[in-house]
Order: C-alpha cells, then structure tokens, then sequence
C-alpha cells in the first residue's frame, strides 16, 4: 500500500540549460527537500524531444501524504514573498534556466511503489514512457483498473516494468498517468507495435477508444542523479558548478 501524494511537474527549459537545470534541480534541490521538507526525489527526467514538448524536463516528488503535502506548501508559503527565504539564491539560479511550467498533484495507485522501494528494487529503465489519459469526469479510475488488469500483463511480457499509475488530484477524476520503465531503446518499437491492429495491446487501445479515452505519450530519459539511475538519492557531494556542466 503506497500512502504517498506525489508533486508531478512539466517544467520548461530555457534554450541549451536542460542539463544545468536537471543538476540544479537534483543536486541543489534535493539534499535541501529532503532534509527541511522530507520531501523525495521520485524522479528527474528529460522529455526525448521528438515524441513530446522540448526542451523540457519532468520532475517528480514523493511526499508523506497530504499531512506531508500540506506541511511542504506551509514551509513554502508562509512568508510575504511566497518563497523560501533560504532558497532565494537558489530560485534565483532556477529562473535563469526554466520558464514555467505545468505541475498536478497526482495520487499512486496502491500497487504504485514508492522511490526506496523502486530503487531497492533495482528497477531501472534505458528509457521511460510517460502516458497521460484524459477522460470524461469520474472515470479515471477506471482507466487505472484497466491499465493495471488488460495493460500492465503485456507491456511486463515486452520487458517493461510500471514505475507508477496516477490519479490526477483536482481534476474531477479526469486525467491519470502511468510511467513505464523500458530496459532498452530495442524494447519502445515493440512496445509501439504492439498498440497497432493485430498488437497485444490492441484490445487496450480498443477499450480506451471505446471509452473516449485520449492517451498522449512521450518518452522520456533519467537525469545523470535520479534515483533511479543512481540507485540512491541525490546528496550535496554529487554538486558541481553549473558552469562545468
């Protein structure tokens, strides 16, 4: 049972900063959350251009529940400049490589494992499938049943593993998300073949279309400090200056 609420973010990059801003972000960021806010580095990506909005990088935090939620937006924002003081520096460098963004709240699925867990695991991906559905109110959940009964069999039997099925919070049940770990580059064109007439996945695609169900999906690749490729959190000795990077 995962009892964890995630901070899901679509952050876009200015120019050629994607790399200094992922170590910002993994480097800078995370010994700093994870200490004053118990926040976790669920995962750091960036988004493969060709299949999906660039320069862009997503960004995931694990945090303890809504408690542990409400308690990250409190350290947050209960100063007059809705900042972290102590972070100013920080935020400073920050909005010299991003220009915004678009973040969810996103709830796991029970089955959803949380990032020790994963990285314990030694669950690992070459390259990552980011899937985000969007329905009519009230039946995202229902699109999770079926990811989880009809779509996580296959895409296990092509090689992939889910790192995580989401239901989007504020939405009226109107959106979801699932991450797919691929051991390798081989595994995405079976994994694309496998949605087209005659595919395994086709009765997936058949019942999300039946459903009125839209799935976008882009493929994404670990930041050189997430966790996953790291099998640990980022620390404050993985710094560098961003101008060596």
């Amino acid at each position: 049972m995962n009892d964890k609420v995630y901070i899901h973010e679509l952050i876009d990059i200015i120019g050629h900063n994607r790399a200094r801003y992922m170590h910002h972000m993994t480097a800078n960021w995370c010994p700093v959350a994870r200490e004053e806010r118990n926040q976790l580095c669920f995962g750091v990506w960036g988004t493969v251009g060709s299949t999906g909005r660039w320069p862009e990088v997503v960004n995931m935090w694990e945090l303890d529940g809504w408690d542990g939620l409400v308690s990250n937006f409190s350290h947050e924002l209960s100063h007059a400049s809705l900042q972290d003081p102590s972070l100013a520096e920080w935020w400073a460098v920050a909005a010299e490589l991003r220009r915004g963004g678009i973040d969810r709240i996103v709830v796991p699925e029970p089955w959803t494992e949380p990032i020790d867990a994963l990285v314990a695991s030694g669950v690992r991906g070459e390259v990552y499938a980011h899937e985000l559905y969007a329905c009519a109110p009230g039946r995202s959940r229902d699109v999770l049943a079926q990811l989880y009964d009809v779509a996580r069999p296959v895409a296990e039997s092509l090689g992939l593993t889910c790192v995580g099925a989401f239901n989007v919070a504020m939405v009226n049940d109107a959106e979801c998300v699932a991450i797919w770990a691929l051991p390798d580059w081989a595994a995405w064109p079976d994994y694309e073949r496998a949605w087209e007439p005659g595919g395994a996945l086709r009765p997936w695609a058949e019942w999300l279309a039946a459903s009125a169900v839209t799935s976008t999906r882009a493929l994404m690749v670990d930041a050189p400090l997430a966790p996953l490729r790291l099998g640990r959190q980022p620390e404050v000795g993985d710094r560098r200056p961003l101008d060596t990077i």
